[in-house]
């Protein structure tokens, strides 16, 4: 362990899952995403089924879907 009590984790494989946090309009507009930092995408398109088909064919799943405020929802997506 290093002074600040953190084990160093340079140069060890990525073990864990990919992150996508999709935010949509409740009428099927894709509005935006925040992804872990190298969590693979695909181009969002200007539909939300449309960008969730694409995440979905390279291999995430919806985990959960969150109505959020302003008739928007929030898809986690985990790969």
């Amino acid at each position: 362990m290093r002074g600040n009590g953190m084990i160093p984790a340079i140069g060890q494989p990525w073990m864990g899952k990919h992150i996508l946090l999709l935010h949509c309009s409740e009428d099927n507009k894709f509005l935006s995403y925040y992804k872990s930092d190298h969590a693979p995408i695909e181009p969002p398109s200007f539909s939300c089924a449309e960008s969730l088909s694409r995440l979905i064919s390279i291999g995430y799943a919806v985990n959960r879907v969150t109505p959020l405020p302003g008739n928007r929802l929030q898809y986690l997506l985990v790969l």
